[in-house]
């Protein structure tokens, strides 16, 4: 995982109040819960006096209590009552767990995946979603690492092959460019794909008006989006879960039916389409070895491999702290 990081882990609707949830994310059991003002916490599963499962207690007064023998847990990770010991007794600072900072924002449950602290960076979004687009969409499990995942959302060379008969129609299996451009830790790639009629692809340099072209993005770590239309635009979230599974959230949003009954009707239909061209990628990627992809691999890689190129590249930078 690149440290110091937000990223998105659950969808927002997934930590209801009053009620803790447990999950695997980061390669870490990791419980969640909100407070009484609706603020996420995120602590590790595993009290420090026994290891019992910490989501499997409740919730006392905005802390969470283990199952086993009482112990309360506030979002710092800080254990604040040691039944046992008399509710007046001083407790030591080496009773606590680690504590991620965790966000609800933007529809998604966002942990800070580094030192814990009360000064972060804002989260990282695609601002123009938060204004007047609704969405729907769904999630799902695949046994593949994030950043296979990642990859091939960034594959514009897969096509007119894995989705001939969806988005991949018309053939076109020539690619010029792509072209890439990094903002910070936003990269993102313009797209010219032609029917193969004897040219040379160009090179990204020579791909003219490139700005013009059909174009996606990806937020580092692990949050992409299919610019469609100005109106049009699908969204995944890979949340890590460990080496060899992500939790993919893909959602469908729009910003052109408004009136509620039909607005709701058109972002549950996407996600039946949505769901068709995710599976045709499933199919293929989970065939992929090795499940994770790094920097430097066993591959021949081709022209229209240079945004995955890219992402490696800036994952690997990122990881080394650069």
């Amino acid at each position: 995982m690149i440290k110091n990081q937000w990223y998105a882990v659950l969808g927002s609707k997934q930590v209801k109040k009053n009620k803790l949830i447990g999950v695997t994310r980061l390669s870490e059991k990791l419980v969640f819960w909100r407070d009484e003002a609706g603020g996420v916490h995120c602590i590790y599963d595993k009290c420090c006096h026994r290891g019992a499962s910490l989501c499997t207690g409740k919730l006392v007064e905005n802390h969470v209590e283990c199952p086993f023998h009482g112990f309360r847990y506030d979002g710092t990770g800080r254990v604040t009552c040691i039944p046992a010991n008399g509710k007046n007794a001083k407790i030591a600072e080496n009773y606590r767990v680690h504590a991620y900072p965790a966000r609800d924002a933007h529809g998604f449950i966002w942990v800070w995946y580094g030192e814990y602290s009360t000064e972060l960076p804002e989260i990282p979004f695609f601002e123009e979603l938060s204004r007047g687009f609704s969405y729907g969409g769904f999630s799902e499990n695949w046994n593949v690492h994030y950043t296979r995942a990642i990859e091939n959302q960034l594959d514009v060379v897969h096509l007119p092959f894995v989705h001939k008969t969806t988005i991949g129609r018309g053939g076109k299996t020539l690619v010029n460019g792509p072209v890439v451009k990094w903002n910070e830790n936003r990269m993102t790639y313009y797209v010219k794909n032609e029917v193969d009629k004897g040219q040379h692809p160009e090179k990204p340099g020579e791909v003219v008006d490139y700005e013009k072209l059909f174009h996606l993005q990806l937020q580092m770590p692990n949050v992409w989006q299919n610019v469609i239309a100005d109106k049009v635009r699908i969204l995944a979230a890979f949340a890590p879960i460990d080496e060899e599974n992500t939790q993919i959230y893909l959602r469908f949003y729009q910003d052109f039916m408004h009136v509620p009954v039909l607005k709701q009707l058109v972002n549950a239909l996407s996600a039946i389409l949505n769901s068709v061209i995710l599976h045709q990628d499933r199919r293929v990627v989970l065939t992929q070895l090795p499940k994770k992809s790094e920097f430097m691999m066993k591959e021949n890689l081709v022209q229209g491999d240079l945004s995955i190129l890219e992402f490696r590249k800036r994952r690997d930078l990122l990881k080394k702290g650069n």
